[in-house]
């Protein structure tokens, strides 16, 4: 099984982008959680971070021919990219949508997702472990939609 996990902007900076918010864990803790995690679970997966649209948009079209499913913390283009919600939508490939922060409590251009509607499931508030809950519900899945 191959799966993809795309960060988008500002994720990068984890660790001393306000940790009230985010946490102190670094950018590089995270992924070592995600790999350690794809190990255990025997899981091919590729973690990938941009703080540009257009790469993430060329990422999800390029996962189309080489992942089964992804998880996507798209941060702030959540709630500003259709470009990235229409990418999701021509591909068709499962995926959850996670974030580290509770979006739905926080301020009110935050609180709307161009992508949820798309999205198996949408994970927030759960800082790292949400990316853990939403590997594990995409493996699932897919190991029982196939």
């Amino acid at each position: 099984m191959n799966l993809l996990v795309i960060n988008g902007p500002n994720l990068n900076l984890l660790g001393m982008r306000e940790p009230k918010i985010y946490g102190h864990a670094t950018y590089s803790d995270l992924v070592q959680l995600l790999e350690d995690w794809a190990q255990s679970a025997k899981v091919h997966l590729e973690i990938y971070q941009s703080n540009h649209e257009g790469q993430i948009i060329d990422k999800i079209q390029e996962a189309y021919y080489t992942c089964d499913g992804l998880v996507l913390n798209a941060a702030a283009y959540t709630h500003t990219s259709l470009a990235i919600h229409d990418a999701l939508a021509a591909v068709q490939l499962p995926f959850v949508e996670v974030h580290i922060s509770s979006v739905s409590l926080r301020e009110s251009y935050r609180q709307w997702s161009y992508i949820e509607n798309l999205a198996l499931k949408t994970i927030e508030g759960q800082g790292f472990e949400g990316y853990l809950q939403a590997l594990t519900f995409l493996k699932n899945y897919l190991s029982h939609s196939h």
